[in-house]
C-alpha cells in the first residue's frame, strides 16, 4: 500500500517547490522524536502528564462547537480529540458545482477544539486506507515541529498521536501541511481552528466578565474550482486527476468560490445561525488562507479580538473587523433587536457574488427606541 501510494504521490507532486523547505525539517523532527542525540526532559514530562486528569470530547460539527466550561475547573487536564482525514466530493453552490475536498472529520471548516490555557492536547490523527494522499495536521497554537506537521505526517492506513502544551490563550488555525502539497490542502478545505480560553475566562481586559449564552464557529473558505473552454465548472473523476487544474487557478490568486462553512448558503435560510434578543453571542471567525473582513450588518462586535489572541485588550463596538489570512478571530455581540441579521465578509464583492455570507436569525421584542420608521416609504 505504502509504495503504490508514494508512487501516486510522486506523480502528483513531483518538482512541487515546498518540498525542498519541508523535508529537512520533517527528517530532523522525526529523528529527535525516535530518540535523536538533542537532549530532552521528555521522560520528566511524560511523568507529570501521566498525572493529570483526561477528558475525552466528542466534536461538534461547524457551527457549532462542542460542550466546554467557559472557565477552567480544577487544574490543568489532557483533552483527547480525534479528527478523521475524509477526502470528499463535495457540492459548492446550487448550480452542482463540484470540489474533490480534503477535510478533517468530513466537514469544511474542520471542528473548533476548546480547551483552556495550560492545558494540553492530545490529538489522534486517523488517515483511511480509502484515502489517496498523505496528510498531516499544524496547529498554530503549538510549539515546535511545525505546529506538529512534522510528528504527524500519515499516508493512507496509518494513524497517529500528537500532544502538545496550550501555552498562549486565543483562537487559532490549525490546518494540513504535508511537503510540497500546503496550499492545496489548506485551499482543499482541510483547516479548522481550536479555541485556548483563559483559565479565568474572557475579560474585556479592564477586569469585566465576559460570559457567553451560545458561541458559533465560521470557517471561510477560498476554493479553485477549474473551469473548462466553455467557462464551465470542470468535474473530476478523483482528487489527484484534479490537482494539475486546481493549481493553475490556484496560482491567479483568484478564487471561484469564497464560502463560510463549506458551501453557498450553507449558513443562510434554514441553516441560519440562532439567537435571542439579549444572548451574548461569541463568534469565531477563521480563514488560513486569505485576509478577510467580518461585518455584522444591524450589529456591532461589542468586543472583538480580531487576530484572536486574548492576552490583548479587544477592540469595542467595530463595524467591521480585519482578520489576516492564517489566523482565528473572535467577536462577542449582546443582539439587541430581532429579525435577520447578514454577517458578512465586507469585501462585499466577496459576499455577494462568491458566496461568503451568513445569517443570524434573532427572536424576541423589538425597541422602538433603537429604531423604528417615522414615515414608511410612499409616493412623494
Amino acid at each position: 500500500m505504502t509504495e503504490q501510494f508514494q508512487m501516486t504521490r510522486r506523480t502528483i507532486l513531483g518538482g512541487a517547490a515546498l518540498a525542498g523547505v519541508l523535508t529537512p525539517i520533517i527528517a530532523a523532527s522525526v529523528a529527535h522524536a525516535e530518540g535523536g542525540d538533542i537532549q530532552t526532559n521528555a521522560s520528566a514530562a511524560a511523568a507529570d502528564v501521566a498525572k493529570l486528569e483526561r477528558v475525552k470530547v466528542e466534536l461538534a460539527k461547524p457551527p457549532f462547537v462542542h460542550p466546554h466550561s467557559q472557565k477552567a475547573e480544577g487544574g490543568p487536564k489532557v483533552y483527547e480529540f480525534t479528527l478523521t482525514i475524509e477526502e470528499k466530493k463535495m457540492i459548492l453552490d446550487d448550480q452542482g458545482t463540484e470540489v474533490h475536498a480534503m477535510t478533517f472529520n468530513g466537514s469544511v471548516p474542520g471542528p473548533l477544539m476548546v480547551v483552556h490555557q495550560g492545558d494540553y492536547v492530545e490529538l489522534a490523527l486517523i488517515n483511511p486506507e480509502t484515502n489517496e494522499l498523505q496528510h498531516n495536521i499544524d496547529f498554530h497554537s503549538a510549539t515546535g515541529a511545525l505546529g506538529g506537521g512534522a510528528l504527524t505526517v500519515v499516508n493512507p492506513g496509518e494513524r497517529t498521536v500528537l500532544r502538545f502544551k496550550a501555552t498562549k490563550a486565543g483562537v487559532f488555525v490549525y490546518h494540513c501541511a504535508p511537503p510540497g502539497m500546503v496550499p492545496w490542502h489548506v485551499t482543499s478545505g482541510m483547516n479548522g481552528a481550536i479555541m485556548v480560553l483563559p483559565r479565568e475566562g474572557l475579560t474585556d481586559g479592564h477586569g469585566k466578565e465576559l460570559t457567553y449564552d451560545r458561541v458559533y464557529y465560521v470557517g471561510e473558505q477560498d476554493f479553485y474550482v477549474p473551469c473548462d473552454a466553455d467557462g464551465n465548472y470542470k468535474k473530476y473523476e478523483s482528487v489527484g486527476e484534479s490537482y494539475a487544474d486546481t493549481l493553475e487557478v490556484m496560482r491567479t490568486l483568484t478564487p471561484s468560490h469564497i464560502v463560510f462553512n463549506g458551501a453557498v448558503g450553507a449558513l443562510t435560510g434554514d441553516n441560519a445561525l440562532q439567537a435571542k434578543v439579549g444572548e451574548k453571542v461569541l463568534i469565531v471567525h477563521s480563514q488560513a488562507n486569505r485576509d478577510t473582513r467580518p461585518h455584522l450588518i444591524g450589529g456591532h462586535g461589542d468586543y472583538v479580538w480580531a487576530t484572536g489572541k486574548f492576552r490583548n485588550i479587544p477592540d469595542v463596538d467595530q463595524e467591521t473587523w480585519f482578520i489576516p489570512g492564517g489566523t482565528a478571530g473572535a467577536a462577542f455581540y449582546t443582539f439587541e433587536q430581532p429579525g435577520i441579521y447578514a454577517y458578512v465578509n465586507h469585501n462585499l464583492i466577496e459576499a455577494f457574488e462568491l458566496g461568503a455570507a451568513a445569517h443570524f436569525t434573532v427572536t424576541g421584542d423589538w425597541n422602538d427606541d433603537l429604531m423604528t420608521s417615522v414615515v414608511p416609504p410612499g409616493g412623494v
